[in-house]
């Protein structure tokens, strides 16, 4: 197995402590002090800054990314648990409201699976954690009482056990798309080459600024202080440089998102290695379910090239890959995705605590 990336290795918790430090990631994560540098866009393109400026526009505008951001990676340390739950839930506006609200919920779809009509994946800190949430869902009247509705079934997912995290992987995918056809369209807007490298900058970022003034007003503290504090929170992989996510995070716009449990019999860490470099590949967790040792979420344009994908990786490693267990989840069966909500929940979660203890801290 390779190193633990920076971002799930244990770390102090002493830098989100700190209230100021908070407001920064409140910041920086929320997108409010990051935007994407035309100068830098133009230096690397050798194109006019206003041409830029719209093709980052028109992208944006037609969703085929969101608004830069910092990630918070720190999700992963005070969210160590990924909890998936299939469960039985009424097609309502009310079950729409609290998915959308909630703050452990990353991502949900409408998902036919045995006696189940939906798809969860949730964040918590530990086993205990998630089973108070969930029986706090019932008694709060958040979801149906269990006598109207099958029980739902879960997994859980250890993060410390990342493979790969790589959510512009696919990138690649619409590379190859756009060279075979010239241009592709994504949400009615047509991409060409040009484009085309935009966005390829935005998903991979070195194209953004921090807008450290602005922080320096808001936060009241010199702009050299707030220079040194996001150089901490990136050092010790609390955030990671700024960057656009595709909307769907894990795979581009119209493309479909197949979530597989899949049994590696031999040959893992080769197997692991071609994960690692596929760019349909945006996550791969290691797992102990059943048969299934890996957990693997890949982006592919529709069901048909999944297949052929799934056929290729077993003639290249015969005998390594056994059965698999696949949920093809597409953007019109998305409810929600927004890691963005799960982050900032924590960040607020911290910030309560921060200011509680300074209230309460006694007058010397």
């Amino acid at each position: 197995m390779s190193s633990l990336p920076p971002w799930i290795r244990p770390a102090s918790s002493e830098l989100l402590e700190d209230e100021t430090n908070l407001l920064l990631l409140r910041s920086l994560v929320s997108g409010e002090s990051v935007s994407a540098n035309i100068s830098a866009l133009s230096d690397k393109m050798k194109r006019h800054r206003n041409t830029l400026r719209k093709g980052l526009a028109d992208l944006i505008e037609h969703q085929v990314v969101n608004p830069p951001v910092c990630p918070f990676m720190g999700l992963y340390r005070e969210y160590p648990l990924l909890v998936v739950v299939h469960a039985d839930l009424p097609h309502e506006k009310r079950m729409r409201d609290w998915v959308a609200n909630d703050k452990q919920i990353f991502a949900a779809y409408w998902s036919r699976y045995q006696e189940y009509n939906t798809l969860l994946f949730i964040y918590h800190k530990d086993v205990l954690a998630y089973q108070l949430w969930r029986e706090s869902l019932t008694e709060e009247r958040k979801i149906p009482p269990r006598e109207t509705r099958f029980p739902s079934s879960s997994f859980y997912v250890s993060n410390q056990l990342m493979l790969k995290y790589d959510p512009s992987a696919s990138i690649g995918l619409l590379e190859a798309e756009l060279n075979q056809k010239g241009k592709i369209e994504v949400n009615g807007l047509v991409i060409d080459e040009l484009c085309f490298k935009i966005l390829k900058l935005l998903v991979s970022g070195g194209v953004f600024k921090i807008n450290e003034n602005l922080l320096s007003r808001e936060l009241r503290i010199h702009r050299r202080t707030v220079t040194r504090r996001i150089d901490e929170l990136l050092r010790a992989g609390w955030i990671l440089e700024p960057v656009c996510r595709f909307p769907d995070l894990l795979c581009p716009p119209n493309y479909v998102l197949a979530f597989s449990m899949v049994e590696v019999r031999k040959g893992r860490d080769r197997v692991t290695l071609a994960f690692q470099n596929d760019p349909h590949v945006s996550m791969a967790l290691r797992i102990s379910i059943g048969g299934y040792n890996v957990l693997l979420f890949s982006a592919h344009p529709d069901i048909s090239e999944h297949m052929e994908w799934e056929q290729s990786l077993s003639r290249r490693f015969p005998g390594c890959i056994g059965h698999a267990d696949i949920a093809y989840l597409s953007p019109r069966t998305k409810i929600l995705i927004d890691q963005q909500k799960v982050s900032l929940g924590i960040i607020e979660e911290r910030l309560s605590r921060a200011r509680g203890k300074r209230l309460r801290k006694p007058v010397s």
